[in-house]
C-alpha cells in the first residue's frame, strides 16, 4: 500500500470532549489523589447485537471464550478482542451482556465495524444496530461516566440509594442513583480503581450533578481529553494499533463494505517509523498484552493463524521512559539559532496530528521496537511511551533510543523540524501499579 495514501497524511484528528475543564495538571492529579469523572457519553458509539445466536456469534467473531456468559446471568461484561483471518488485531472493546438476547460493545469504531460486517454477512441469527455515531448524531441513547481515583468509592457510596455493592474488576451490578436504576461496571481507565456508570441519556444531567455535588468535598474534578488520553500510559494499554485490514485479499470484501467516510479510510498514521509495507504496523493480541483473553478451545475467526503467532512471539509490550535531559533539549531548541526539534505539546505529544503513532526504537543503531502511545504523566513526572520491543531487549532497565519527529511531513499540524534521538529506558507495562489489573 502506498503510504502517500490519506491514512498517512490525513490532516485532522478530533476528540469528543473538551481538552480541559479546569487544567490538565490538576485533572491528572485528581485521578491519583482524589477522584475524577470522565463523561464518555459522546466519545464512543455503541453497537447492539440482538438475537438467539448472540453468544455463539461473539464466540466466533472474538478471540474470547464465553462459558461465563452461558452459565451466568446479566448484567455481565467482558474485555474482548477481534482479529483478522491472519490473526492480527483489529482492536479491542468492552462487551456488555444486558439481557438474554441483548448485547452491546463500546470502543473505537474500527472493531465495531468488523463485528457489524460479520453480523450482517455471517450465518448467525442476530441483528446489528448502531443507533449512534459521536460524529454524526446529537444526543446518544445512553450516558456513560467513569468515576475513578482513591476517593471514588466514598463518593459512589454517598450517591447510591441504599448500600453500594462490592463490585470487583470487570464485575457488574445494578445500582440506584437519584432514584434511577443504572448499570455499574468495576473498571478504571488508569492506574486507580473506579466504576463505570451508564444508563438512559435522559437522566445524564441529573446523575452527573448528583455525583459532582457529592464529590465536591473529596476534590472530584471533571477530566478533559488531555488527561484522559494519558491513562493508557499508566495501564500499559496500546489503544490504537493500525487495524490490520488494508492489504489482505481475505479482507477485500470488508474493505468494499466500509464507507469512505469511516475512520479506516481517514485515519492518520504518524511518527518516525515509516516502513515500506503497511503490515509492519500490525500487532497481534499477545504482543499487545491481551493473551489472557484468548481462548483456543473455541473456534473463532483467525484462530489457526493466531495460534501460530502465539507460538512464535518475538516482541513484548513495554513502557519506554524518556531521558529528561533529551526532553528538555527538545524545548531548548526553540530558543537557539538553527533547526528546531518537533515540538512536544503537553501532555499529549501526538494525538492531535496522528491517530496511530509509531516512532522508531533502536538499540545500538538497529531497529528493535516501536512506540504507539506517548505523553507526559504529571503524577510520575515522566515522559512515557507504550509500545513493543524485541523480547531479547525487553528487560527493564535496558537503554534504547527513540527517534522523535516526522521530517518532511505533509500534515498541516506538523511544523518544519529535524528528528531528535531521545534516550529511553525500558520499564514494565503497566507502568503504574494500582487498584486494577491491566487490560
Amino acid at each position: 500500500m502506498d503510504l502517500e495514501h490519506s491514512i498517512w497524511n490525513h490532516p485532522d484528528q478530533s476528540y469528543s470532549f473538551p481538552d480541559e475543564f479546569t487544567n490538565w495538571i490538576e485533572e491528572q492529579r485528581a485521578m491519583a489523589e482524589t477522584a475524577s469523572i470522565v463523561d464518555q457519553s459522546y466519545h464512543m458509539g455503541p453497537l447492539y447485537i440482538r438475537g438467539p445466536d448472540s453468544i455463539d456469534f461473539y464466540e466466533w467473531v472474538t478471540v474470547n471464550g464465553f462459558d461465563n456468559f452461558r452459565k451466568g446471568e446479566p448484567p455481565m461484561a467482558k474485555h474482548v478482542e477481534v482479529v483478522t483471518p491472519e490473526g492480527y488485531s483489529v482492536r479491542d472493546l468492552i462487551l456488555f451482556y444486558l439481557d438474554e438476547e441483548e448485547f452491546v460493545t463500546f470502543g473505537t469504531p474500527v472493531a465495531n465495524h468488523w463485528i457489524q460486517f460479520n453480523a450482517e454477512t455471517g450465518d448467525y441469527d442476530v441483528t446489528a444496530d448502531k443507533p449512534y455515531s459521536p460524529i454524526e448524531d446529537g444526543d446518544p441513547p445512553q450516558f456513560r461516566f467513569e468515576v475513578q481515583g482513591p476517593e471514588a468509592r466514598k463518593i459512589m457510596k454517598e450517591v447510591t440509594d441504599g448500600e453500594l455493592p462490592e463490585i470487583g474488576f470487570f464485575e457488574m451490578d445494578m445500582i440506584s442513583i437519584a432514584g434511577h436504576e443504572v448499570y455499574a461496571l468495576g473498571h478504571g481507565m488508569g492506574g486507580t480503581p473506579g466504576l463505570e456508570i451508564f444508563g438512559p441519556y435522559e437522566i445524564h444531567d441529573e446523575v452527573k450533578e448528583t455525583i459532582m455535588e457529592a464529590g465536591e468535598e473529596y476534590g472530584i474534578r471533571a477530566l478533559g481529553s488531555k488527561g484522559y488520553k494519558m491513562t493508557p500510559l499508566e495501564s500499559g494499554w496500546i489503544p490504537f494499533p493500525v487495524p490490520a485490514i488494508y492489504d489482505s485479499p481475505e479482507m477485500k470484501e470488508y474493505r468494499e463494505w466500509l464507507d469512505m467516510d469511516k475512520i479506516e479510510a481517514n485515519m492518520s498514521i504518524g511518527g518516525s517509523f515509516q516502513p515500506d509495507d503497511i503490515s509492519e504496523y500490525y500487532m497481534d493480541p499477545f504482543e499487545r498484552g491481551h493473551g489472557r483473553v484468548v481462548d483456543f478451545d473455541t473456534d473463532f475467526i483467525g484462530k489457526e493463524a493466531l495460534k501460530e503467532r502465539a507460538e512464535n512471539q518475538t516482541r513484548e509490550r513495554v513502557t519506554f521512559v524518556w531521558n529528561e535531559e533529551d526532553v528538555i533539549d527538545i524545548y531548548a531548541s526553540l530558543f537557539r539559532e538553527g533547526e528546531t526539534y518537533k515540538f512536544i505539546d503537553m501532555p499529549d505529544n501526538v494525538r492531535h496530528w496522528s491517530k496511530a503513532h509509531y516512532d522508531r526504537v533502536e538499540k545500538d543503531g538497529e531497529l528493535v521496537g516501536v512506540t504507539n502511545w506517548q505523553g507526559y504523566l504529571y503524577n510520575e513526572r515522566e515522559m512515557l511511551a507504550v509500545g513493543l520491543i524485541d523480547t531479547e531487549h525487553a528487560e527493564p532497565g535496558t537503554e534504547v533510543t527513540i527517534t522523535w519527529g516526522e521530517e518532511n511531513s505533509k500534515k498541516r499540524k506538523v511544523e518544519r523540524h529535524v528528528e531528535k534521538e531521545v534516550r529511553a529506558t525500558v520499564a514494565p507495562a503497566p507502568y503504574v501499579q494500582g487498584g486494577r489489573r491491566d487490560l
